[in-house]
């Protein structure tokens, strides 16, 4: 069919076995607005079903005899060549589906038709004809307005008028009105101190001037900015941003929680004031959507966020920032299953800028190619100004237990805290747990109670009179058991203690407000700034918290660090234990002494000898990563192979374990056949750490191999093979290179 105007979509709510596009005809009334790139609203299927899709290529003729006609156009959201080129990425890398990658890029679209519609504010002046208005409304609107243009908005609520009498005084030519779009922005209000000087050190002179040479090659450069705590590293991403900016490039920061966010964005406004724009998934879909147009538009130089602000539609980049580059949550765990890392790369190697990666504890797969040549290498070895590392404890909670103490807080930490307290300083207590206790388990069977859905124990939470046991996973509630559900004895007693707990016993023990941040603390909108900005203001002595609290923060008064737990993420079934535990223990120490005043850090632990823990109080990280780098060498982990992991998941045990074997053979057979040259070595079927979830059960199979594109090709074949009908009680995916095996 020829003399029309036809558009290849693709789907964005198709199933991978449906993931290509259908040609559809566009109608004249939206003749030259379709385009590559346009989001459309298309009839699929025999229904007619109205389903929006991508618009992949326009063209004039089509081989298809029964098109239908597009819908409508979604003309709020247009992908550029640029995002086109990174969804197409994202599909490769990562095997998801062409929805997947869209809606990684743009903001909720399934919010743009109402809770993100443009708004504007609207002015009015006096225009210079002479007017005699009619009635007293219009003669007060009247007489309220000035030469100059005034918010409406204030006149109305002056005056007592409204719409009926502007309209009015506009048909007669009396008064001019002027529209001005209003950007939702929660941190336009943000109060900030003055620009202040960024005066860098010697050491952080050279660092700048390292980082400098490699920008303005004009190359795709890989730098790791690795320097101690405190050493000053925001202080060189500074002046690489301004150097940035100033060659009219933007630039890309992103941070790896949302606490850090506020800190971030009122150091940046400082400087940049309205240049900069915020992006994280806390944000309404109006204020993203809002951050999205500014950014699109050229309005902004510098966007501030968390992982998914990497997709930030600057159409200038210079260079992108992942500051405390080891964290796992810049790796995303629901399709796309991308790492920030490597969509900034392909970003930058497209327009030839610089990915800095900074951190005072690498990850080891990062600091390998640094000392490989592969990045570029530049340290920070000393803390900035009068700053000096806090002088760190390790008490043995076994000896505590032994004298009675079975309290969190031991004796060493209990005397350096009241002695801070004194003092008027202020302390950070960090405790990878919320809750009250860890769960609840029988005296006379040993079992614990667990979650009926899930294959894990409940949590006991306090909130005021109400108290209950809740599963973290799936969020299913009940009440305290009199008896064992499994042997119906009587003697249950709780084990271990969270956040509330500590906060309880807080209130006990010590005099002075503890302020508490986690997950249970922080569900209204806005709760991480307000409570950093309070702690920041002397509102509370102690935070007390789970990660949120333990990187990136930089507290002038706080002089003791307090880690009440630091086996809990030690004897994870990960390989990647040891460097968690080290990284979080230097980090949270790291917040101690970050000023002119002497720092204490104490760390609890019931293996005082561990060479980790021990590494991490002397905040020695080469040396634990020469250890570390040893062992994945000897076993093959990563950086000298990638893992790819293979999930099985579905309401039925059976339909689970069958499925799971069935992919591990075909996974052997094509190995041992087509794909014999890609080396791999399998392991599996077996259950995943938590096997059950929200009733449905999950399997693994683990692959080490190397990321090429004929393991890309395999792996698209298996998953292709079952995500069909013919198991559609089964769900598979993959994840190349996981936080968690």
């Amino acid at each position: 069919m020829e003399g029309a105007a036809y558009a290849k979509v693709t789907l964005l709510d198709a199933p991978s076995a449906l993931d290509r596009p259908f040609d559809y005809r566009i109608p004249e009334r939206f003749s030259g607005q379709v385009s590559r790139g346009s989001l459309v609203f298309v009839p699929f299927s025999s229904a007619n079903k109205k389903r929006m899709g991508l618009v992949t290529e326009v063209t004039d003729a089509c081989e298809s005899e029964r098109v239908k006609d597009i819908l409508d156009v979604h003309f709020r959201v247009t992908l550029s060549e640029e995002q086109l080129a990174v969804c197409d990425f994202l599909k490769e890398y990562t095997l998801c589906t062409t929805g997947d990658a869209v809606r990684a890029l743009t903001p909720p679209l399934s919010a743009l038709k109402s809770a993100t519609q443009e708004k504007s504010i609207v002015y009015a002046r006096r225009t210079a004809l002479e007017f005699s208005p009619r009635g007293e409304k219009q003669k007060a609107l009247y007489a309220a307005l000035g030469d100059a243009f005034t918010p409406v908005s204030e006149l109305f609520a002056a005056t007592g008028t409204g719409n009926a009498q502007l309209k009015a005084l506009k048909a007669a030519g009396a008064v001019e009105v002027h529209l001005e779009d209003f950007y939702r922005n929660p941190y336009a209000d943000l109060k900030v101190e003055d620009g202040k000087k960024n005066v860098l050190s010697p050491h952080q002179t050279k660092a700048f001037d390292t980082l400098c040479a490699l920008y303005e090659s004009g190359e795709a450069k890989c730098a790791l900015l690795y320097g101690v705590t405190g050493s000053g590293k925001t202080r060189v991403m500074k002046s690489m941003i301004d150097r940035v900016v100033g060659s009219g490039k933007g630039v890309i920061v992103l941070v790896p929680e949302i606490s850090l966010t506020p800190q971030t964005v009122g150091l940046f406004c400082s400087f940049y004031g309205e240049r900069v724009a915020v992006l994280h998934s806390s944000l309404s879909a109006g204020e993203r959507y809002d951050a999205y147009r500014r950014i699109a538009e050229g309005q902004v130089d510098l966007v501030i966020g968390t992982r998914s602000a990497v997709f930030a539609p600057l159409k200038n980049l210079g260079m992108i920032i992942i500051d405390e580059e080891q964290e796992h949550t810049y790796k995303s765990d629901m399709s796309p299953k991308y790492h920030a890392r490597d969509v900034a790369a392909f970003r930058l190697g497209r327009c030839g800028g610089l990915l800095l990666l900074a951190s005072a504890t690498p990850s080891v797969e990062s600091y390998y190619k640094a000392k490989s040549g592969v990045y570029t290498l530049v340290e920070l070895t000393e803390r900035y100004g009068n700053a000096r590392l806090p002088e760190v404890y390790i008490d043995d909670l076994r000896k505590n237990a032994l004298g009675g103490n079975l309290s969190p807080f031991g004796n060493l930490l209990s005397e350096k805290l009241t002695e801070t307290l004194s003092g008027g300083d202020q302390a950070i207590l960090f405790l990878n747990r919320r809750g009250y206790n860890a769960f609840l388990t029988c005296r006379d069977c040993g079992e614990a109670v667990l979650c009926p859905h899930c294959s894990v124990s409940l949590t006991r939470h306090k909130h005021g009179r109400v108290d209950h046991l809740l599963c973290h996973y799936c969020g299913y509630r009940s009440q305290i058991p009199q008896t064992c559900p499994s042997c119906k004895g009587s003697h249950l007693a709780f084990m271990g203690y969270g956040t509330q707990k500590v906060e309880e016993e807080f209130g006990e023990k010590f005099r002075g407000k503890l302020m508490r941040m986690d997950a249970d603390t922080t569900t209204k909108k806005s709760a991480y700034d307000t409570m950093l900005t309070e702690f920041r203001a002397h509102k509370a002595d102690v935070l007390l918290g789970t990660q949120m609290v333990a990187k990136g923060h930089d507290f002038p008064d706080v002089t003791l660090v307090g880690v009440l737990n630091a086996d809990s993420t030690l004897y994870m079934d990960d390989f990647r234990a040891g460097e968690r535990t080290f990284s979080m223990l230097t980090q949270v120490i790291g917040r101690a002494g970050r000023a002119e005043k002497k720092g204490v850090a104490i760390i609890q632990t019931m293996n005082p000898k561990h060479e980790v823990i021990r590494l991490a109080a002397a905040q020695d990280y080469k040396a634990f990563y020469e250890r570390d780098i040893r062992i994945r060498k000897a076993f093959t982990f990563p950086p000298f192979c990638d893992i790819a992991v293979l999930s099985i998941v579905s309401h039925s045990e059976i339909d689970c374990e069958k499925c799971a074997l069935e992919i591990f053979e075909m996974l052997k057979k094509k190995t041992t056949g087509e794909y014999k040259n890609v080396p791999i070595i399998s392991f599996g079927p077996f259950e995943a750490t938590v096997y059950k979830i929200d009733e449905r059960y999950r399997m693994r199979i683990v692959l080490k191999c190397r990321r090429s594109k004929k393991l890309l090709q395999l792996l698209g074949e298996v998953l292709e093979h079952f995500n069909t009908p013919k198991y559609k009680h089964v769900t598979c995916g993959v994840d190349i290179n996981p936080t968690g095996i």
